[in-house]
């Protein structure tokens, strides 16, 4: 008499009579497509571009207080000090903003993106593109501004002549939210301001 035990079949799976095999087919084509899509997602996506971008120029501040009345001069674009107790919510006008306010939101963390009215609509669209409920960008005109485009941070500028230069991205992506602002975790909406996004 043998001791062997006997192996048990391998269960598979089958359809049932009159089940089509393709519902299953499909359905594990459809999982492999997905996991291959993620796959091209991650091996193909290019990684923000961070660090101070070349031309970043560091701006000599003043005193960081809360003030009240109007402490900067037609066309500048002032990169953090002395600034108004209530922010600008972020997001984009069409407008010109007090800057008084717009340095609050400096403070916080927030990128300012200005441009001089003579900018063409598709640039503006272009910074437009940077704005969102989460993001802490603001983008609005300052007419006689020095540059068609100035990008500031706390204490940072960058001055462009185009939208579509890359260095701009890297700017907000080195700069929103960053560090480097004295309270880079303050809001950027409950302030002063309807934003357009």
């Amino acid at each position: 008499m043998s001791n062997k035990k006997k192996s048990k079949p391998i269960p598979t799976v089958q359809n049932m009579p009159g089940e089509s095999p393709w519902p299953k087919r499909w359905a594990m084509i459809a999982g492999i497509a997905v996991v291959l899509g993620l796959v091209a997602v991650v091996v193909f996506s290019q990684p923000e571009k961070r660090g101070v971008p070349e031309g970043t120029e560091t701006q000599a501040l003043g005193e960081r207080a809360h003030v009240e009345g109007e402490l900067h001069e037609d066309g500048d674009v002032p990169a953090g000090g002395a600034h108004n107790e209530i922010w600008q919510n972020c997001g984009y006008y069409a407008e010109e903003i007090d800057s008084e306010h717009a340095v609050h939101s400096l403070e916080h963390g927030a990128v300012w993106i200005s441009y001089d009215p003579a900018l063409s609509s598709a640039q503006v669209n272009v910074l437009r593109g940077f704005v969102s409920p989460s993001e802490k960008v603001l983008v609005s005109p300052i007419p006689g501004q020095a540059a068609l485009i100035t990008v500031t941070a706390w204490g940072q500028q960058l001055e462009l002549d185009s939208a579509d230069d890359a260095r701009l991205d890297q700017f907000v992506n080195e700069f929103s939210s960053a560090s480097s602002a004295p309270e880079p975790g303050g809001r950027c909406n409950g302030g002063i301001g309807n934003p357009q996004f």
